[in-house]
């Protein structure tokens, strides 16, 4: 008969537990929020945004609604626009394309390294042309791109870098902090980020100070000065209790990133030597924070169901690329033409990742994985 230890799921991510561990703090900051009165910009997230911009080692932070318009904004304060083309990695969450869609330009996806799911760097000098206005570039699943490589292009060129940096708060490249590894980077808050809010939430760093003024007016209607509008701006603003709620769980980053990587450690170690999993692999230069682990596996389908038998969640990042959704038919773009890509998307399986999994947890999805594997 099975044991309450076997019966009880364990989810791909839980937020819940990240409130139950903060609670005490994280009611004040409500309770000072709400007592204060300020609901839409002011000092609480003023402060957040002189915490998070220290955090990523650049000048300046400015809190929005979400990463998508975060990395938008990015865009448009670099002027990007229609006619223009943006570089954009082909295996990554259609957000990183969407942005380059909403300011009228095309995106113009590169292969991914068959790796570490990064952008190639070899092959982004190929993808550039006459209209290219800038090169996104994510650092995805937690660790970052190859970004001297992606620096040697973008020199070359006299192109931005902008940094998705939405799956890895608190990364490091080379020893430098990932949001200061390019011209600006966007960030993602959502609640299943490693520094995630209890909602919806974005920022984006730069040490560019006049690329920061002119993101400062485009997030707020495009105005610096109330009644006052210079540009077609968005409200794309960062809440003040969000902001509140994420200067708490800044504190815990360094902490939860730490044991993130005793978790991955633990599950290299348990599938070592199992020959149908292909497991993740980190740079030696870098500091990854594992947003996701993320295994292949030739029967991926099969795997992610008898796994959901025995009560272990898991998550597909991603199983449709950007190319082949109806949203991006038009561009014409063939499987042939990112082949690394095509065959990420049909063997990756995310498995349960977080800093609230026990030791008894992470044993239990590595015997559950090797079984049914």
């Amino acid at each position: 008969m099975p044991s309450d230890r076997d019966l009880r799921a364990i989810p791909a991510y839980d937020a819940a537990p990240g409130y139950r561990a903060l609670q005490a703090e994280l009611d004040a900051a409500y309770r000072r929020v709400m007592a204060g009165g300020m609901y839409v910009l002011g000092a609480e997230l003023e402060a957040f945004e002189a915490e998070f911009a220290a955090a990523c080692g650049t000048s300046r932070c400015l809190g929005v609604a979400n990463g998508l318009e975060a990395l938008q904004l990015a865009l448009l304060g670099f002027g990007v626009g229609p006619g223009d083309e943006v570089i954009v990695p082909a295996h990554t969450f259609i957000a990183t394309w969407l942005a380059v869609s909403h300011c009228g330009a095309r995106p113009v996806p590169v292969d991914v390294r068959d790796t570490t799911f990064n952008v190639d760097a070899s092959l982004v000098a190929e993808a550039v042309t006459p209209r290219t206005r800038a090169i996104v570039v994510v650092h995805l699943y937690g660790q970052p791109a190859d970004m001297d490589g992606i620096r040697v292009v973008s020199e070359r060129h006299g192109l931005p870098v902008i940094e998705d940096a939405s799956q890895a708060h608190g990364a490091t490249y080379c020893g430098r902090p990932v949001g200061s590894l390019g011209d600006a980077a966007a960030f993602s808050f959502y609640p299943t980020k490693n520094l995630g809010a209890f909602g919806d939430g974005g920022a984006v760093v730069s040490s560019d100070a006049s690329l920061m003024e002119r993101i400062a007016g485009l997030r707020n209607y495009g105005s610096r000065t109330k009644y006052e509008h210079t540009v077609r701006g968005l409200n794309s603003r960062l809440d003040p209790l969000q902001a509140a709620f994420l200067r708490v769980k800044l504190g815990c980053l360094d902490r939860w990133n730490t044991r993130r990587r005793e978790v991955a450690a633990a599950y290299t170690a348990g599938f070592g030597d199992c020959a149908a999993y292909r497991l993740p692999a980190a740079a030696s230069d870098i500091c990854h924070v594992w947003h996701q682990y993320v295994v292949r596996h030739p029967h991926r389908d099969g795997l992610r169901e008898a796994l959901a038998a025995r009560g272990i969640g898991t998550a597909l990042h991603y199983p449709t690329p950007p190319h082949r959704t109806a949203a991006y038919a038009d561009l014409g773009i063939t499987d042939r033409m990112l082949p690394v890509t095509e065959r990420i998307c049909g063997t990756v399986l995310s498995l349960p990742m977080g800093p609230h999994l026990t030791d008894d947890d992470v044993a239990r999805v590595i015997e559950a994985a090797r079984d049914c594997g």
